[in-house]
């Protein structure tokens, strides 16, 4: 990391540079363009580009410093049609009262006054220059300032400000979206110092893929049906202690045994009587007499 140009206030604290780090934002594409070079430390032997986190950390102070210039926060206008980058943006604008457009965007947004979507603002921050070219191109023709998230070979034709990082991976778009915005709010004086924590987490800003976490939802609640279940079922049964004690497992073994064995002594016993009593009562002559008479009768 090269030695900061700032003064000691904007200097970022380890934390910062470890996030960076741990987000990959260092890492670039093994392509270079000519004028992203500038912010280029070295290449590995694989051909990875690595950017110089250094000069990451003093663009983010400087976009945001620009941003906070400007005195209606709705005039900035964030911008993105990847979808790694989406949500990101809707939580920068949520929490700098920027005007964020994710998704598609509509081409006569900036030129088309009868567009039902016009709009007119003072600045704009794009994802990616390559994705977001139509963005950057109508805001040439209307001299709008553009500040973009750029990789190592992305163009920077139009861009006024570069933000020399990784825009290909959710974390480090994230990640550098929540710096943006917790540097806007400390410059506007939003948070009480620089030294106190922004309580937003930078999860927020990470893009989460919808049909993974409806799965994830429906596997949860699958497996709290069938914890629910089983604990029904255990406290019906009677199986509710967690521990199994040999001695009242004997005793009661001995009583079922005991129990069975009355009962077996009872069922004989009235086994016997009923015999006897079928005996007695069956009129198996009469019934034996009849048959040979009715069958001669035939």
């Amino acid at each position: 990391m090269a030695p900061s140009q700032l003064p000691p206030i904007f200097n970022p604290t380890p934390q910062d540079i470890e996030m960076l780090l741990a987000a990959q934002c260092h890492l670039g594409s093994k392509n270079l363009q000519v004028h992203m070079e500038p912010y280029l430390w070295k290449t590995r032997p694989d051909g990875i580009n690595i950017i110089n986190i250094g000069k990451t950390w003093e663009k983010i102070v400087l976009a945001a410093r620009i941003i906070a210039a400007i005195d209606n926060p709705a005039d900035v206008c964030v911008i993105s049609a990847r979808p790694y980058g989406q949500r990101a943006v809707l939580k920068f604008a949520s929490h700098t009262g920027a005007t964020a457009i994710a998704g598609r965007f509509t081409p006569g947004n900036f030129t088309n006054y009868i567009t039902r979507s016009f709009k007119e603002p003072r600045l704009i921050v794009v994802t990616d220059p390559r994705t977001d070219a139509q963005a950057i191109k109508e805001a040439s023709y209307v001299n709008i300032p553009v500040i973009a998230l750029c990789d190592t070979d992305s163009p920077t034709t139009f861009v006024d400000v570069a933000i020399p990082t990784n825009n290909k991976g959710r974390h480090a778009i994230g990640l550098v979206w929540w710096l943006l915005a917790r540097e806007v709010l400390r410059l506007r004086g939003t948070l009480a110092s620089r030294e106190v924590d922004w309580d937003v987490v930078v999860d927020l800003y990470f893009y989460r893929d919808p049909e993974a976490e409806e799965t994830k939802e429906i596997a949860e609640e699958a497996k709290v049906a069938g914890a629910d279940e089983i604990g029904a079922g255990a406290i019906e049964s009677g199986f509710a202690t967690d521990s199994w004690d040999p001695q009242a497992a004997g005793a009661s073994g001995s009583a079922f045994a005991a129990a069975t064995g009355v009962a077996a002594t009872s069922w004989e016993a009235d086994t016997g009587d009923w015999a006897a009593s079928t005996a007695a009562a069956a009129p198996t002559g009469e019934w034996g007499a009849e048959a040979p008479a009715a069958e001669a009768k035939w």
